[in-house]
């Protein structure tokens, strides 16, 4: 991607992003591991994963907009988006989660910029049009659309959801749409 077009991108990128949050609305979301562990409850764990570098991310995105040490610079995400579709270091782990109906998904964000844990009828694009694009994600999610500051969960924070019913759940990052993982629940 030439120089100039990855600065458009980043500018577009960063400008979503602050229309998208309000200051002070991001937090814990639900309850912890320990918690759900005390309750008696089979927890299945599911981390998220980036390698954002602070200096270069913060630049476009703001201050705290990447909070890790080192990594990949923005121009190499973007760069890596745009020949890939994805920037293989942002990801869910595990892809595939066997779980049982009832068993709590800890949703975990290891890495160093915000990511969502949002629950989609088919994975699709996110709520960051550039990103949509360059991945192929051009079929925005419609849950990606309702989500609200406090579904984003800061670096080293944790969201939960149950698995409800028999069947497949599909679970992406609706700002880093090729971040997914399938969860198959049986009884």
């Amino acid at each position: 991607m030439p120089r100039h077009s990855t600065l458009l991108a980043a500018t577009a990128f960063a400008a979503l992003l602050a229309a998208c949050s309000e200051p002070g609305q991001i937090g814990p979301l639900e309850p912890s591991a320990a918690t759900a562990a005390r309750a008696g409850e089979k927890v299945r764990r599911v981390e998220m994963h980036d390698a954002c570098d602070p200096t270069s991310f913060n630049a476009v995105l703001g201050e705290g907009g990447c909070v890790r040490q080192g990594g990949i610079t923005f121009a190499a995400f973007i760069d890596q988006v745009t020949a890939k579709g994805e920037a293989p270091a942002w990801h869910f782990a595990p892809p595939i989660v066997q779980a049982r109906v009832g068993t709590t998904l800890l949703a975990i964000n290891r890495g160093g910029e915000e990511h969502t844990f949002t629950e989609v009828e088919e994975f699709g694009g996110g709520v960051v049009p550039i990103l949509n694009q360059l991945s192929g994600n051009t079929e925005v999610a419609p849950e990606c659309l309702a989500i609200t500051p406090a579904d984003r969960i800061p670096a080293g924070g944790t969201a939960t959801d149950e698995v409800e019913e028999v069947g497949t759940e599909l679970y992406q990052c609706c700002i880093h749409p090729w971040m997914r993982t399938t969860v198959i629940a049986r009884r």
